[in-house]
């Protein structure tokens, strides 16, 4: 049987927060009060001439009445009150799928609240260090997490910014790119047409850094410890920031993003997407992607770009019409820590708390350079491809600092054949996938060896006399 989907309470609040009765309400979408009525209390369901009223006449957004809003919110909702702080109080995910479903306002208002909480959490811990190793208190700040909120905004957008892709295709034309000169004419764009002049400059006159611009000078300066395809990607980002300054301003204005270091974060990251767009133009890639089945190394050669460009890259190409295969993306360190995330599988990846330690994104690190596949499968049946390879970052020499971080790509099992690293596996045999969660606490898995926290869905029991096989993974009592 179908779920159904309670959009009730979704109309309800909208009217509410509009400020009108249910008879004006009615009204303004040309329906009875009673068939309103009915629709609030989930008595009839939004037909979708009603549904398409409501988008034209108060200016909403239809996805916010979809299902996958609500599955959003109610995977927010598990992993948020898979903290430990909530343990007492018993709640299910089925408490928490009718919360989403009947009072999504709310259910956002409590996520906001938690995270506020953990904020607060981190700041405490972040204080408390700097007590112990008697820091300045004075220089103490409250912990913002600009990236989740830009992380956030992008994934809203499916990672796929049309405008931005029209205006690399447009700087092709207008400079008349060609490939096997990009940095040449990318050069002579930005000092003959923008007015800048670029200069190569040694490690230690950059301080640190491997790009910086001068707005008084017009003077871009560009680290010579970058390979040349870096350097082509910086002039590149240089160029986006300043032609598409508006448009960029447009997006980092959303309400979602609080503070100042989340606009400007945001809009490097803009910059980022445009770069890419410029070094692996939209059709040409995707022409070459489907042509050697995603070979990612194959493609960096072609493209004169990165392993971690060309990962980025294909998880853009979303084009209606001209879709690549949906991927989702994932960068952690040596220690766990998700330094960057994007989903169109419908995979999630932990907000709050540690990961799954069974992702091969991390196994990666036992095999450096080398890609690592794996079929893996999660609690509710959706199985996927995915394979992972770390990265040495760093530039500047042999002195300088390189560390390693590890890159997770994935797609759902299905496309796997189209895929070069899909050659030589069972993709049939979904049995031999290796079971994965989002993270220990969320994870309805409670037979798990690499168990590290008790599962939200399960209460802790704990027996003296019997050893599970690990601590919160206990046995069966007889």
């Amino acid at each position: 049987m179908a779920k159904q989907n309670p959009l009730g309470a979704r109309v309800r609040a909208l009217r509410r927060r509009e400020g009108l009765t249910q008879t004006e309400f009615a009204r303004r979408l040309g329906i009875s009060t009673s068939y309103l009525n009915l629709i609030e209390n989930n008595r009839r369901p939004l037909s979708a001439t009603v549904l398409i009223k409501l988008a034209g006449v108060f200016e909403i957004d239809l996805q916010s009445f979809s299902s996958s809003g609500e599955d959003r919110i109610t995977r927010d909702l598990v992993e948020a009150f898979g903290d430990p702080v909530f343990e007492d109080f018993g709640l299910t995910s089925a408490d928490l799928r009718e919360l989403a479903g009947n009072s999504p306002q709310l259910s956002q208002a409590v996520l906001a609240l938690y995270r506020n909480y953990r904020q607060i959490q981190e700041s405490a811990s972040a204080l408390a260090a700097q007590v112990s190793d008697r820091q300045d208190l004075m220089s103490f700040q409250r912990a913002r997490l600009p990236t989740e909120e830009v992380t956030d905004l992008i994934q809203e957008q499916l990672n796929h910014f049309p405008q931005v892709e029209q205006a690399a295709e447009a700087l092709w034309e207008e400079a008349m790119l060609e490939p096997e000169q990009l940095y040449s004419q990318l050069l002579k764009h930005i000092e003959g047409t923008l007015g800048i002049t670029v200069k190569i400059a040694r490690p230690n006159e950059m301080k640190g850094a491997i790009r910086r611009f001068n707005t008084d000078r017009r003077e871009l300066m560009l680290s010579e410890g970058l390979p040349p395809r870096s350097q082509t990607f910086q002039l590149a980002l240089q160029i986006g920031l300043i032609e598409l300054r508006e448009y960029f301003d447009r997006v980092v204005s959303d309400h979602r993003l609080t503070s100042n270091d989340s606009r400007v974060l945001c809009r490097v990251s803009l910059a980022n997407y445009f770069a890419g767009a410029v070094m692996m133009p939209y059709q040409r890639f995707l022409e070459a992607a489907e042509e050697e089945r995603y070979d990612i190394e194959l493609l960096g050669n072609r493209f004169k770009t990165s392993f971690e460009q060309v990962c980025h890259r294909l998880t853009s190409l979303r084009r209606p019409g001209a879709e690549g295969v949906p991927f989702h993306f994932v960068r952690v360190d040596i220690a766990g820590n998700i330094s960057k995330r994007f989903s169109a599988t419908g995979i999630r990846f932990a907000r709050f708390g540690s990961a799954c330690s069974k992702w091969n994104v991390y196994e990666a690190f036992l095999t450096p350079e080398r890609i690592r596949r794996q079929m893996s499968r999660m609690p509710d049946g959706t199985t996927y491809f995915c394979i992972a390879r770390t990265l040495r970052k760093g530039r500047g020499g042999f002195l300088a600092p390189h560390p390693i971080q590890a890159i997770g790509l994935g797609c759902d099992v299905r496309y796997a054949p189209k895929l070069v690293y899909g050659d030589g596996m069972d993709l049939e045999d979904l049995d031999a996938a290796i079971p994965i969660g989002t993270s220990c606490r969320t994870c309805e898995r409670t037979n798990c060896q690499q168990r590290a926290l008790p599962s939200l869905h399960r209460a802790m029991q704990v027996d003296e006399n019997v050893r599970g096989i690990s601590f919160f993974s206990p046995g069966e009592v007889t």
